[in-house]
């Protein structure tokens, strides 16, 4: 059975990387592994916590691949260890975080099993620009218009 898309419709040519998007991000929010949480730490900081236990630093990467933050996690099998009962899975993963534009990873951390990725958000610049205005008398008169982005 083949799946129904929005953008099938010969109106819609050239929207295929929107499909791919969409595609992504479900499949990111069907599994809920590992949990993580996203806190705001300051007044243009972010941070976002995974929990990762049993995972080593060598075991996890972090990237930014266009405008997504990508984690992603996979232990190494050891050969060495017999289990009698293995409850703790050693599985791999992949965890995409979509950044809004100007975001910046700051870095992040290991600790006690919980991986910290600190974001920032910029502050907006305020920038003036003057405009010369024109009458239609040819005289040019300068004028300054102040144009400053909204701030929530």
């Amino acid at each position: 059975m083949s799946r129904m898309s929005l953008f099938n419709s010969p109106l819609l040519l050239g929207f295929d990387h929107f499909e791919r998007a969409l595609d992504r991000v479900q499949k990111a929010q069907a599994d809920g592994y590992p949990p993580y949480n996203i806190e705001q730490t300051s007044e243009n900081g972010l941070r976002i916590t995974l929990a990762v236990a049993g995972f080593s630093m060598d075991d996890l990467s972090v990237q930014i691949e266009d405008n997504q933050l990508v984690v992603r996690g996979r232990q190494a099998d050891d050969d060495s260890r017999i289990y009698l009962h293995r409850g703790i899975a050693a599985r791999q993963f992949l965890r995409t975080f979509v950044l809004a534009e100007g975001i910046r990873v700051e870095g992040a951390e290991l600790d006690n099993g919980l991986l910290h990725i600190d974001l920032v958000r910029p502050v907006p610049e305020t920038k003036v620009h003057t405009i010369e205005i024109r009458g239609a008398d040819k005289k040019a008169k300068s004028r300054t218009i102040d144009v400053t982005p909204e701030t929530e």
